[in-house]
């Protein structure tokens, strides 16, 4: 499998966008496109443009809002009259109701999830650049052998330390590395 693969088709192997079995991940779950709309537009209001930008600002560039998803999606919450859309300087821009913000109220912990899943692709887009695509096989083969090494160990103590121990002593050692250029 070569650089294009991984470029183009989204799947990444671990972290933040990891999905299982291959799949595609997600940035939002079902609904959540509708909260963190509702969340960016309590901050003030905002054109279609600048929530796809903040969307991808707050992700660290890895969740590209499109205007597919978010045109329709702004088109059905002012159906539901929780927004509102006027003209600013020239563009359509959309602010909260009073019910849009009772809906965004109604589930704080659901948008503190989505912002808090925002920052965490962000901290791995920082170190995702197209130089990493050359250690996604050692790495996807150090993740699986740790794994397998995690079922010989679960259950027993000395062996749960040493893994750990090897884990921990791997990673001292690529931050040794990177810090000592």
């Amino acid at each position: 499998m070569g650089k294009n693969w991984f470029e183009f088709s989204g799947y990444f192997p671990w972290g933040p966008w990891s999905a299982g079995g291959g799949q595609r991940a997600r940035f939002f779950e079902f609904g959540e496109v509708r909260l963190a709309i509702l969340s960016l537009l309590s901050e003030g209001p905002k054109h279609g443009y600048q929530l796809m930008k903040e969307m991808k600002d707050r992700s660290g560039g890895t969740y590209q809002a499109s205007a597919g998803s978010i045109y329709p999606t702004l088109q059905q919450l002012e159906d539901e009259g929780l927004i509102v859309s006027g003209t600013i300087e020239g563009r359509r821009t959309y602010s909260l109701t009073e019910a849009g913000r009772k809906e965004l109220e109604s589930d704080p912990e659901a948008v503190r999830r989505i912002w808090e899943r925002a920052e965490s692709w962000d901290d791995w887009s920082r170190h995702m650049g197209p130089e990493v695509i050359a250690i996604f096989g050692p790495v996807g083969g150090l993740v699986k052998s740790a794994f397998k090494a995690a079922k010989w160990a679960a259950g027993r103590p000395d062996r749960e330390e040493r893994l750990r121990a090897i884990i921990l002593r791997a990673s001292r050692e690529l931050d040794e590395m990177q810090n000592n250029t």
